[in-house]
Order: structure tokens, then sequence, then C-alpha cells
């Protein structure tokens, strides 16, 4: 007998929080953009304004040319293209070449999100796939030393991470943390203000943007691993609140580890995925040659996370 009434299945995950993707990107970028005009834009000036408004065009544009190519609907009305963007210029230096950015946004849109099959489908958070090519074809050009030097731009600070990286903890030692926490630092454009960064992550964590499990796990990763290190040799590494506000802790804490699509859904698995990248992130810093691990670290519990989402509770009921 032919049945009218089809069965209609889809993948997980299946809960709804009740936000829509347009609404989440709106509030993703409300969250992001004090962290790059106290921090960035008052720091850097007009070039910081000229990537940032480069970074999240060129991203919408990406978008828009892969669906007109492959002749799907365009979906760059659900901000998510925009977020890529401005997330991605937030980790740049203000002095980047237009052509740095255009590639970087290329890769982070096409290459880490369209190619999988758009929103919800990528297996790698897209911002940080995209910095960690860049990172490795043309690793200079996120040097945040040579490029302001380059430029002739004279700071006061230097990259914190990299001082300690190449001349030792007696180089970071007259960096204050309340530097580190207001933007009296030299990086990316929205990585150098950690206050204005916590302030953001609270409030996408308070309105149910991202999971406070993924974000809270991993700022405690990078302190207990931090911790570790600075007891057993204190004078050789830096201790963990200089870790939490240096460099894309912050960033990768609540924007980068916590995206739907490359991150876990269930509790355990969240706070397993948290803390390792946590770790991972010191272990990189600490003996690793890069001189920030969060961009890699990500990539790294992003490969665990389909692992990791194999812990599930246990089911009710019992077996007869």
């Amino acid at each position: 007998m032919n049945n009218s009434k089809k069965l209609i299945v889809s993948h997980a995950p299946f809960i709804h929080i009740g936000s829509s993707i347009p609404q989440m990107s709106l509030h993703t970028m409300y969250a992001a953009i004090p962290a790059i005009v106290f921090g960035g834009i008052l720091r850097f000036g007009a070039s910081a304004i000229a990537v940032v408004c480069f970074s999240v065009a060129t991203a919408m544009l990406w978008e828009i040319a892969f669906n007109l190519v492959s002749k799907k609907p365009v979906t760059v009305s659900d901000g998510n293209a925009a977020v890529i963007g401005l997330v991605f210029a937030m980790l740049m230096p203000s002095t980047a070449p237009w052509w740095f950015v255009l590639t970087g946004t290329f890769t982070a849109v096409v290459v880490g999100k369209m190619i999988f099959g758009g929103i919800g489908s990528n297996p790698f958070n897209p911002v940080a796939l995209a910095v960690a090519i860049l990172a490795v074809s043309w690793g200079d050009y996120l040097d945040f030393d040579y490029m302001y030097r380059h430029f002739q731009l004279d700071f006061a600070a230097a990259y914190p991470l990299a001082n300690l990286k190449y001349f030792g903890i007696d180089a970071i030692k007259d960096i204050h943390l309340s530097d580190l926490l207001i933007g009296r630092q030299i990086g990316g454009i929205g990585a150098i203000s950690g206050l204005w960064l916590i302030l953001g992550g609270i409030y996408l964590m308070m309105r149910g943007f991202i999971r406070w499990e993924i974000s809270i796990s991993f700022l405690l990763g990078i302190f207990l691993a931090a911790l570790l290190f600075h007891v057993i040799d204190p004078g050789r590494y830096a201790g963990p609140f200089f870790h939490l506000l240096s460099g894309y802790s912050l960033i990768a804490a609540f924007f980068l580890a916590p995206e739907d699509s490359s991150s876990p859904v269930n509790t355990i698995p969240m706070l397993i995925y948290g803390v390792v990248g946590g770790i991972m992130t010191i272990l990189i810093r600490n003996i690793g040659t890069y001189v920030d691990g969060a961009i890699l670290s990500i990539l790294i519990i992003n490969l665990l996370n389909p692992l990791l989402d194999k812990i599930r509770p246990k089911a009710l009921g019992k077996v007869e």
C-alpha cells in the first residue's frame, strides 16, 4: 500500500536554542566590535579601519561569487561571511597588505567553509584554517614586530609573546598585566585589549550564542598548563595570567573554539575539547617553534571533535 506520508530526517545537532543564524551573526559582531574599536582602531588608527572593512567586504564577496559559480542560492544574508571577515581582521596586523587580506578571506570562506557545503558543514574553523595557511606560506606578515617596524610605526611595546619566545622571561618583566588588559601592546587589530574581549565573551555566553563549557574550559586549560610550567621553572616560563591576556588566547576562547560546526554538542566532550585546546596552546608556545599556539591548537581540537562527540550520555532504559 502506498503511503503519502514520508519520514523526513536530518543530521545532528537536533537541539535548537531559539535563535536564527542572522541573529547569531549579528550578536557575534556586536561582541567583537568593542575590542576592535577601543583596542585596535584607537591604537593603530585608520589603517586598522581599512583592514577591517576590506576583510569583511571581501569575505562577503567571496561567498556571493561561490554561490553564483556553483549556481546555488546566495547565502550571504545570513551574516556568517561577515563574521568570518570580521574575526579574521581581528587577528591581522593593521599594516597587512591588501593581497594578504584578500587571500586570507578567500581561504577562510571558500576553502574553509563553502567547498565543504557551506555553514554547518565545515570540519575546521574557517578563520583558524586561513590564518594557519597564511602563517605557513607568508609567516613574516603575521610577525607583528616586523610588520610594524617595516612600516615605521613606533610603538613603545613589542609583541609580548615574541619577546618571551626569543629573549626569555626577562624581556617581559616590565610588562604589567594591566597593560595587556587595556591594550598597551601590539598584536592583532582585535586581539590586544583583553578587557573588551572578556566582556564580549561574557556577552555571548550570557545570551546563549556560545557555550560557556568550551570557552571556560579552554581558558582553564591555558591557566593550568601555564601554571604548571611556571611552577617547574619560574625563571624560564611566564605565569598563567600573562598567557591568558596575550596573543590570541581570548579570541580563540570566545570566537574560534566555540564555532558551532567544528565543536562538540555534548557537555563532557565540550569540556575535554576546551581543556585540550588550552593545554595544546601552552605546549606549542613553550616547547614548540611557533610564537602563538592558539591557532594550531584550534585546528587540532577540530580534528578531535568527531571522536569526542562519540562520548554521549548513557541511554535511558535497560536491555531485557
